[in-house]
């Protein structure tokens, strides 16, 4: 692949190529509307590798690793729609501003993105428009579609993170990541945090902001939504049956929150 490749728009995605959005249980009934941002790690064929070694592709630095299994498994237990984003962050990041320095990346972590570098302005274009934005535009339609049909709707993004970061390591077996709301996030944690067998981190690993992240922001904060972010770390969801033993702590979280909600009338009784 070169730059050249790289920066013709008219071969970004063919029209055989894997769609950016993956839905399921689009017609589900729970209150909360599930994202994930890093849910996949392909790359349009025009992008060859991006430059990157095989193994890299298959690390954090390409996609949250575990998330798609543990997505799944809570749409279907929670009878929640899901909406998922199937490339590779490499190729534009679903969950930072198009205008960041990281929406799309010359370097993550330590491994350089050769294929990202000295992009021109047309197909950075290409990535959002066939990409971010099919994305983003859905999960906005989904929302517009609820509301308009006065069904409660609560955002729940959800993420992984890596064990160990710039050779430290992180304690924290789940967190929750929040900005403005004042509501689900501390019901969030005060049931997190008494599975007594769990370290759960308050806004760690990370935290949202306007300047760093873009779902949370953009779909739940600037449309009044109840919404929390989740992380999970990778080691604990390594494999599908750690995934459906997540997704089935979580679902039965998350019928508790309904619950509270309901009865504080967060949510219609």
């Amino acid at each position: 692949m070169t730059l050249d490749s790289a920066g013709d728009t008219s071969l970004l995605l063919a029209n055989d190529e894997v769609p950016p959005v993956l839905e399921q249980n689009a017609h589900g009934r729970s209150p909360f509307l599930l994202t994930a941002d890093h849910y996949g790690r392909l790359i349009p064929r025009a992008l060859g590798d991006l430059g990157v070694p095989a193994a890299e592709l298959t690390r954090h630095i390409a996609w949250d690793v575990g998330i798609a299994g543990v997505a799944e498994a809570l749409s279907r237990r929670l009878d929640a729609h899901l909406i998922a984003q199937r490339y590779s962050r490499l190729v534009i990041d679903c969950n930072r501003p198009p205008d960041a320095p990281s929406s799309i990346p010359v370097m993550s972590e330590a491994t350089t993105i050769p294929g990202n570098e000295g992009l021109a302005r047309g197909a950075a274009e290409a990535r959002r428009e066939q990409i971010f934005d099919p994305y983003h535009r859905r999960i906005a339609e989904a929302i517009d579609a609820r509301l308009r049909q006065g069904m409660p709707t609560v955002l729940v993004a959800l993420h992984s993170f890596t064990p160990l970061y710039a050779g430290v390591a992180r304690p924290w077996h789940i967190g929750t990541l929040y900005h403005r709301d004042t509501h689900l996030p501390p019901l969030l944690l005060r049931l997190l945090r008494a599975e007594t067998d769990l370290v759960v981190g308050d806004n760690e690993p990370y935290a949202v902001s306007d300047a760093t992240d873009y779902g949370i922001p953009v779909h739940g904060e600037a449309r009044g939504l109840m919404n929390t972010g989740i992380e999970i770390r990778q080691d604990l969801i390594a494999d599908p049956a750690a995934q459906q033993q997540w997704a089935d702590r979580l679902a039965r979280i998350f019928g508790e929150i309904e619950t509270m909600m309901r009865t504080q009338r967060l949510l219609p009784a």
